[in-house]
């Protein structure tokens, strides 16, 4: 790798190899679009990037929690009010109740507002009997599947860019406008308990955080207080399009510090963690809390050497492990990365992706992923980190707000052939909102235990 620790510059990554990057045919028009977002305001602001990275120290204790979830991949026309609202409006609800259950802050960390961009295991891939190039997100090219549509156009750049400037907006007016308050949140939680089939389960806890509400205003709380009317809600993606990540990397005038202010927080997926790669090269200069996602496939000696080149100075809340192992293989692969980590002194915040290593194929073809085979792998990640002394500190989910029907099992009990109902993804199977919801008041069962 050419770059080292004191030549570190938001350009350096271009020394070094940059895997899963769109082949766009103009260079000329893709330079044109990037300095055109460089010039654009940041889509958020560097002191928000600190409040979240000092809130992820505290899970990194236990003192709190991490709740990341999203789409697998936004797609811009669903860049709508309604879309955005279901989103915040589910994980607030999961909010609530993990916050009652474990007694701590939840810290609310949403997969929006720049999840445009995805990996591919190729270039190209076959539909309908035709090579095409690999959708790659909406920031690239489109899903249409049409050799047209499919050439990676940089104009796309720019209407992610607009288009989550238009979603954090919206975000923004609702967690500080009252859509977020907890006696709202909690009437929806009550709504959920009704129509659940599986309500009856849950109907206690959501009743305790009701009496819990009711005796804060008896004793003269005003639970309609900006304390308890306001959230904090931060935004995440992967850093993939690392031209664009540098368009929207920024000098902070207060500390002086560098901060890619496309997101509050980025991650590294498995596909990218190549120690002298450029999404290392390039993530190991911002200040930005930052997520590594983990598979079975992983190297213990790799990623210990990652996050001493991410985290020299071993600072809490800047590493966030997203481990993805799957039902099957966490019991293997977990425990010997734990024992790693804790030998090694790095603090890093503990979260279970349980999405990523369970998807498999029905035989009408639809990907998915089974209820049953999540919360699996959540109660193992839990009674590991538990039996190993260590903190299970977050949970990272691909999920929507939306009533789809990606995901099999869940309260009721959604079939193989069923899927085809409301199957709407381009990329990965989501939880919809009832079995997000569902998945939150199992976790606190978990907490509570």
């Amino acid at each position: 790798m050419t770059g080292t620790k004191n030549s570190w510059n938001k350009s350096s990554w271009k020394n070094c190899t940059a895997l899963q990057q769109p082949n766009w045919p103009d260079e000329t028009k893709l330079n044109e679009v990037l300095a055109q977002i460089t010039t654009l305001p940041p889509l958020v602001f560097a002191g928000e990037i600190r409040d979240l990275k000092a809130s992820l120290a505290k899970a990194v204790e236990g003192e709190a929690f991490l709740l990341q979830g999203g789409d697998c991949s936004e797609e811009f026309s669903r860049c709508t009010a309604p879309n955005i609202r279901d989103t915040l409006k589910v994980l607030l609800q999961m909010a609530v109740t993990l916050t009652y259950a474990g007694g701590k802050p939840v810290v609310k960390v949403g997969r929006i507002a720049g999840q445009y961009a995805k990996p591919r295991s190729s270039d190209t891939e076959m539909v309908n009997g035709e090579e095409l190039p690999s959708y790659r997100g909406d920031m690239a090219n489109s899903a249409e599947p049409v050799l047209a549509a499919r050439i990676p156009d940089p104009q796309r750049l720019l209407t992610g860019y607009n288009m989550s400037a238009a979603t954090l907006n919206l975000l923004r007016a609702f967690t500080r406008g009252g859509f977020g308050s907890l006696r709202r949140v909690q009437a929806w939680n009550q709504e959920f308990v009704k129509q659940s089939p599986m309500g009856r389960s849950y109907e206690r806890q959501a009743r305790q955080i009701s009496q819990a509400l009711s005796f804060m205003e008896t004793i003269g709380i005003d639970v309609d207080s900006p304390q308890l009317k306001q959230v904090q809600f931060f935004t995440s993606h992967e850093a993939l399009f690392l031209g664009y990540e540098e368009a929207l990397t920024r000098e902070d005038s207060l500390d002086g510090g560098w901060y890619d202010c496309s997101g509050h927080m980025l991650w590294i997926g498995d596909r990218t963690r190549q120690i002298d790669g450029a999404h290392i090269e390039f993530l190991r200069g911002v200040l930005n809390p930052l997520g590594m996602k983990v598979g079975p496939n992983h190297d213990i000696d790799d990623i210990l050497s990652i996050l001493e080149r991410l985290n020299p100075k071993n600072e809490a809340g800047r590493m966030t492990l997203i481990c993805r192992f799957g039902a099957k293989g966490i019991e293997k692969h977990l425990p010997p990365l734990i024992r790693a980590v804790k030998k090694e002194g790095a603090k890093v915040l503990w979260s279970c992706d349980p999405m990523h290593a369970n998807i498999r194929k029905t035989d009408g073809g639809h990907k998915t992923r089974s209820f049953e085979d999540i919360l699996s792998e959540l109660r193992c990640f839990f009674e590991l980190h538990w039996a190993e002394g260590t903190v299970p500190g977050g949970v990272h989910f691909e999920l929507t707000g939306a009533d789809v029907t990606e995901c099999t099992g869940g309260a009721r009990e959604l079939a193989d052939e069923q899927l085809g109902q409301n199957y709407l993804t381009n990329c990965d199977p989501r939880l919809n909102a009832e079995q997000s919801l569902e998945m939150a008041f199992q976790i606190a069962e978990m907490i509570r235990s």
